[in-house]
């Protein structure tokens, strides 16, 4: 096996948030930057890590670094052995689908390939949850979509890029939720964490589509209506349209 020593932390400086903040966000930035390396093959597949050499590079405490470490476990990315170390595991071991590693595999060098597979996860998930949603969505619930289309409407065309991303982030996790099906449901977090980073990305236009912006109307109106054909079709045209621009974007069109 490989053994990385990995490098010393830059100076300390105000801004740094691993060294001003507490606790929580010290764990949570080395959690993110451990994870991001993994994702990126930075730290390959076979490499071992050792608690005290990660402790100094972050300047932060061993307990701080074995928190990390246990998540990172948890989400299949290392594994730890008695006499070994911390190993980093192959891409098949890793948990794809939590909120977390998608963020960090986007963040990466092969971020059009996973752009590429979860969108086709999408294409297989959301028009069927918007036709079960069709089904099943409590009243409160369509009428919840209802004001999203229409909060997206408005952003969208005012040309407010953060506040339309977190409407339509909420519009799909609502879509998915009302399905009433745990599965579909569980998949909001992933499904919200890729839409976040299309915008991060820069992915999206500074006025969102017109024609985007009238189908999740569509598919607001086809949920309240009970209509769950409509509202499939509806879905299938948005993921279809994201699709579409993202291979544009990302030179794969």
């Amino acid at each position: 096996m490989r053994h990385v020593t990995p490098v010393r932390a830059p100076p300390t400086t105000p801004g740094n948030p691993l060294v001003t903040l507490g606790a929580p966000t010290l764990h949570t930035g080395v959690l993110d930057a451990l994870g991001g390396e993994i994702a990126a093959g930075a730290l390959p597949a076979g490499s071992v890590l050792g608690l005290e050499p990660l402790a100094e590079r972050f300047g932060v405490s061993r307990t701080v670094v074995r928190e990390a470490v246990r998540v990172l476990e948890s989400l299949g990315f290392v594994e730890t052995r008695r006499r070994v170390g911390v190993t980093v595991q192959a891409r098949e071991r890793w948990n794809v689908l939590d909120p977390r590693v998608v963020r960090w595999r986007l963040g990466g060098a092969g971020r059009a390939e996973q752009w590429r597979s979860l969108t086709a996860l999408r294409a297989g998930v959301e028009p069927v949850a918007a036709a079960a949603a069709a089904r099943r969505a409590r009243p409160e619930q369509a009428r919840r979509l209802l004001e999203l289309a229409e909060e997206m409407e408005r952003l969208g065309a005012a040309g407010d890029l953060a506040a339309f991303g977190e409407a339509d982030v909420a519009f799909h996790e609502l879509v998915l939720r009302a399905s009433g099906n745990e599965m579909l449901a569980a998949l909001s977090g992933m499904v919200a964490e890729v839409l976040r980073g299309r915008t991060e990305h820069l992915l999206m236009p500074e006025h969102p589509e017109p024609a985007a912006r009238a189908l999740h109307a569509r598919v607001a109106r086809a949920v309240a209506a009970r209509d769950s054909a409509a509202a499939e079709s509806a879905m299938r045209a948005i993921v279809a349209e994201v699709q579409t621009a993202i291979e544009e974007a990302t030179g794969d069109g």
